[in-house]
C-alpha cells in the first residue's frame, strides 16, 4: 500500500463545476482552490460552502474573479463545526500558504485574547490583543475578531457580573458605578461582595470560557433549588435569570482552549472507493486537513488498513509526531503503533479511537471531512468514465451503457414497505430522476410482489412517455428478483433492455457479489413465445473492478433511498398511532395504563423506564409502546 497524496495534475484540466458543486455540503468550512499545476490560487471561508462556491460560478463577476475562476483546475473542502472555526482556519492557512490572489488579507494582526489576573484579590476579565508571557494569568482564545471578544466579555458581565474597569479606577472607588446600577457587577470596589464570592463567580466564568458550560449550570441549578428550600425566593430568581442567560452562552463558539496536540485520521469507504483524512490540531486549534486515497490491492479490512496507512505515515515519511493519535476506527494493533510512536518521539504517544467531549468533535469533523471528500471521489468524471468503461468490457457490450436504473426494496418485518429507483448516467447520480413507490397491497414481508408492483408503476409510466428508457435495469437480488423483473419487462412488451441482478455472497462482504445477467433476445417470434436468452448468466468480478465498483455504487445508493423513504413513512404512521394499533395492548392493558398516567398525553410523555411501572406491562412491551408512540 503506497501511501501519496493524489497528484491534481491527474485530475481534469477543465474544471467540471457543475458536478463538483452537487457533492458539497451546505456546512461551514473552508475551501481552496487549485490551478493545473498543483498550485493554491485563493483559500476562502463560508457559512455554507455550497452557495458560496455556487457564486463563483455564475455571471457577473469582476474582472479579477473571473481571471481566478478561469484558472480552477480543482477546489478541496473542508468542512468545520462552525463559521467561526472555518475563520481561524482560512487565516491560518493564508499565513502558511500566502496564495496570490488572497494578498488583501494577507496581514500581521494577532488573535485577540480574554486575560483573567492571578496576582488581583478582584481580577478582571480583560481585552488582550498580545499573549505575554511574563503576565501572571490565564489566556482564553484566541478570538476571530475584537468584536466576539467584546461580546464575551458583555456576555461574562451580564451573567457573572463580572467587572470590566481598569485596576487604577477599581482602586480609587468610593461608591458604586452604573455598572453596578444596571446589574453588570457586584461592587467588589467598595466590598458589596466578598472575595471568595466574587472567586466563585469568576471560576464559573472561567469555566464557561473553556467550554465547561454544562457543569455550571449544573451547579447553578443546586444552588437555586437550595435558595428555593430556604425560602430565598430573591436569590432563587437571580440565579434562574442566570441559567435562562447562560444557555445563550453555551451556544457561543470557543475557538481554542490553548491546550490539545492530536492528529485525527477518519476513514470512509463506499462503491470500492475510499479516503483518509487527516486533521491536524496543535494547541487545540485546528491547522488544516489533508486527504489521501490509498491503495487497497489486498482487500484488507477498514481497520487494518488505517493502521498500516498510520504506520506509513509517521514511519515512512519525516512527520511530527503530536500527543495524541485519534481514528475512526479501532484498529488492531495501536498499542504497537503507540510504543513506536512513544520511542520514536522520546514521549508518551496515545493512539486510540475511545475519546469523548472535544476529541470526539474532532474525529466526528474528520469522519465528515472523509466523506465528503470520497462523495467529490465518486463524482469524478473521469473515475466515472473509467468505471463506466470497465463494465462495458465485462458484461461485452458493443457500446458503453449510459443510463442505469436500480430497484431496492426496505421494510420492517413488512411494515410501511417502500421501493426505490435510482438513476446513474454517465454523469454519476441523476437524483432527479430518483423515484420512491409506497408499496400497498401486498403481502407483508413479500419483496417479490413488492418488486413487482414498483417495476410495474415505473415502467408504465416510461411506456407513457415519462423518463427514459434506461440501457441497464439492476435489481438488487439474486435470480429471484431477476426472474420477477424479467416477468415484468415481459409483460409490458419492452424489449432491448440488460437485466442484471446483484446477488450478495455467502458472507454478504462487499466485493465478493455475484451478477446474473440477462439479455433479450432480438427474435421476430411473437412477444408470448420469445424467449429471454441468458448472456455471462452469472459473473464474478474481482474486488478491485472498477466495473464493480459501479454497481455497489448504485446498489449502495438505492439501498440508501429505501432507507430514508421507508424509515419516513414508518415514523410518520407511528406518530399518530394509538394504544388500539399497538400489538398486545388489550382493553385491560389499555385500561391499566390511562389509570396510570391519568390520559393518553401522559402515555406519550413517558419514558421506558416509567411505562414498564405500570402493571402488566413488561420491559419488552414498555420498549414495543415507546417506540410505536415515538418511531
Amino acid at each position: 500500500m503506497e501511501v501519496t497524496e493524489p497528484s491534481r495534475r491527474d485530475r481534469i484540466m477543465t474544471f467540471d463545476s457543475r458536478r463538483f458543486l452537487d457533492t458539497v455540503s451546505e456546512a461551514p468550512g473552508v475551501y481552496r482552490m487549485f490551478d493545473s499545476e498543483g498550485n493554491t490560487l485563493y483559500i476562502g471561508k463560508a457559512r455554507r460552502l455550497k452557495a458560496r462556491l455556487a457564486s463563483y460560478f455564475r455571471g457577473a463577476l469582476n474582472t479579477k474573479t473571473q481571471a481566478l475562476v478561469g484558472r480552477i483546475a480543482d477546489i478541496q473542502v473542508t468542512v468545520t463545526n462552525s463559521e467561526t472555526e472555518a475563520l481561524l482556519l482560512e487565516q491560518t492557512l493564508i499565513k502558511e500558504l500566502r496564495p496570490p490572489y488572497n494578498i488583501l488579507l494577507r496581514d500581521d494582526k494577532s488573535y485577540p485574547f480574554v486575560f483573567a489576573s492571578d496576582h488581583h484579590p478582584f481580577p478582571a476579565l480583560e481585552h488582550k490583543r498580545v499573549r505575554t508571557r511574563h503576565q501572571d494569568g490565564r489566556y482564553f482564545g484566541p478570538y476571530p475578531s475584537s468584536g466576539a471578544v467584546r461580546e464575551t466579555l458583555s456576555l461574562m458581565q451580564k451573567v457573572f457580573r463580572i467587572r470590566n474597569c481598569e485596576d487604577s479606577v477599581f482602586a480609587h472607588r468610593t461608591r458604586p458605578c452604573l455598572q453596578y446600577q444596571i446589574q453588570r457587577c457586584r461592587a467588589p470596589c467598595v466590598g458589596y461582595i466578598s472575595e471568595a464570592d466574587y472567586r466563585r463567580d469568576l471560576e464559573h466564568a472561567i469555566q464557561c470560557l473553556e467550554g465547561r458550560s454544562e457543569a455550571v449550570s449544573e451547579e447553578l441549578s443546586r444552588e437555586m433549588e437550595a435558595a428555593s428550600k430556604a425560602l430565598d425566593f430573591e436569590e432563587a430568581a437571580r440565579l434562574r435569570d442566570q441559567l435562562q442567560d447562560l444557555r445563550r452562552l453555551q451556544q457561543r463558539q470557543i475557538v481554542d482552549t490553548g491546550s490539545g496536540d492530536a492528529d485525527i485520521f477518519a476513514l470512509a469507504s463506499e462503491s470500492g472507493a475510499l479516503c483518509i483524512s487527516l486533521l491536524t490540531i496543535r494547541q487545540g486549534r485546528m491547522l488544516g486537513a489533508r486527504h489521501y486515497s490509498p491503495s487497497n490491492g489486498l482487500d484488507i479490512g477498514e481497520a487494518e488498513l488505517l493502521g498500516e496507512f498510520i504506520s506509513q505515515y509517521y514511519f515512512g515519511q519525516p512527520h511530527e509526531i503530536p500527543v495524541e493519535v485519534l481514528t475512526s476506527h479501532t484498529i488492531p494493533d495501536a498499542s504497537l503503533i503507540a510504543t513506536a510512536l512513544s520511542e520514536k518521539s522520546g514521549r508518551r504517544v496515545r493512539v486510540t479511537d475511545k475519546v469523548r467531549g472535544h476529541r470526539a468533535q474532532w474525529r466526528e469533523l474528520a469522519r465528515t471531512n472523509a466523506e465528503q471528500q470520497l462523495a467529490a471521489q465518486l463524482a469524478n468524471q473521469q473515475q466515472l468514465a473509467k468505471r463506466f468503461e470497465a463494465l462495458r468490457e465485462a458484461l461485452e457490450l458493443e457500446e458503453t451503457p449510459q443510463r442505469l436504473e436500480c430497484f431496492d426494496i426496505s421494510h420492517s418485518h413488512g411494515e410501511a414497505t417502500v421501493a426505490s429507483c435510482v438513476v446513474f448516467d454517465q454523469d454519476g447520480p441523476r437524483k432527479s430522476d430518483y423515484r420512491r413507490f409506497n408499496i400497498t397491497g401486498v403481502a407483508a414481508g413479500d419483496d417479490y410482489a413488492a418488486m413487482q408492483q414498483a417495476l410495474t408503476r415505473r415502467f408504465k409510466r416510461l411506456q407513457s412517455g415519462e423518463g427514459i428508457l434506461p440501457d441497464i435495469l439492476v435489481v438488487d437480488g439474486g435470480k429471484g428478483q431477476l426472474n420477477m423483473a424479467r416477468d415484468v419487462l415481459r409483460e409490458l412488451g419492452i424489449n432491448d433492455l440488460m437485466l442484471l441482478g446483484v446477488a450478495k455472497g455467502t458472507t454478504r462482504k462487499a466485493g465478493l457479489e455475484t451478477l446474473f445477467i440477462e439479455t433479450q433476445s432480438l427474435e421476430t417470434r411473437p412477444l408470448e413465445t420469445r424467449p429471454f436468452e441468458t448472456k455471462n448468466r452469472s459473473l464474478a468480478l474481482p474486488p478491485t473492478s472498477p466495473g464493480l465498483h459501479l454497481i455497489q455504487h448504485i446498489r449502495d445508493e438505492s439501498h440508501r433511498f429505501a432507507i430514508t423513504g421507508h424509515r419516513a413513512r414508518r415514523d410518520k404512521a407511528r406518530r399518530t398511532s394509538t394504544l388500539q394499533d399497538i400489538p398486545g395492548i388489550g382493553p385491560k392493558r389499555r385500561r391499566e395504563l390511562l389509570r396510570f398516567f391519568g390520559g393518553l398525553q401522559g402515555i406519550r410523555q413517558a419514558t421506558r423506564e416509567e411505562l414498564a411501572r405500570v402493571p402488566g406491562i413488561s420491559t419488552t412491551m414498555a420498549e414495543t409502546i415507546h417506540r410505536s408512540l415515538h418511531g
